[in-house]
């Protein structure tokens, strides 16, 4: 079976690596064997982690075996300015006698983008601050993900809109139920068959 701690787990290619192994952000969590797929260096990871500013203190939480294309964009809170006042502009951060201008305020934070497990993110696909992606989610390519995404279900477009569910609600509740992401490794591997199968009644 594939060793979870491994950075690059095909051999001799080095643009697909088990995220988890090369951040180095700790507001940055990832699950086991997430991958990340980019056409010229893995690192462009947490340069696309925009806005991701220490001082804001959000987090980027991926859960276990997603899979996340070349070019996704995750815009954290850091990006916001004020949208009820009078002016968007960020006087402040200037000084020089405006650093007085935000007393008593505060840029809108929306929170953590949260991705749940064995969620695929398409090419170039923007998942905006406060987010979150249930478990088993498609996002399709260039898709732009304004609000939070319901498991099992496919989305695409800007804003996003929902493209349809994976499964029925009856299956998608045993899916949740099952949560074979934190099955061992040993049980996963002896139903790698069965998870690539549409049969839920094959997993044992």
């Amino acid at each position: 079976m594939p060793n979870p701690t491994t950075k690059f787990p095909l051999a001799n290619y080095d643009r697909l690596c088990f995220l988890k192994n090369i951040i180095t952000n700790p507001n940055i969590i990832v699950g086991d064997f997430t991958y990340y797929d980019d056409f010229e260096d893995v690192m462009n990871f947490e340069k696309n982690v925009k806005y991701h500013f220490d001082f804001v203190g959000d987090k980027l939480i991926i859960g276990k075996f997603c899979m996340i294309a070349s070019d996704v964009t995750f815009i954290m809170n850091g990006a916001n300015h004020l949208t009820d006042a009078i002016s968007t502009y960020p006087f402040a951060i200037f000084g020089d006698g405006w650093e007085g201008a935000m007393e008593g305020r505060e840029y809108p934070r929306k929170g953590n983008i949260t991705i749940g497990n064995d969620v695929w993110i398409g090419y170039n696909a923007t998942i905006m601050a406060g987010v979150t992606i249930g478990d088993g989610a498609i996002i399709a390519t260039n898709a732009t993900v304004v609000k939070d995404v319901p498991p099992y279900t496919i989305v695409g477009g800007n804003p996003a809109r929902e493209i349809k569910t994976r499964f029925d609600e009856a299956t998608i509740e045993k899916l949740l139920k099952l949560k074979w992401w934190d099955k061992p490794l040993a049980w996963i591997t002896a139903n790698v068959q069965a998870l690539t199968g549409n049969d839920l009644d094959s997993v044992k």
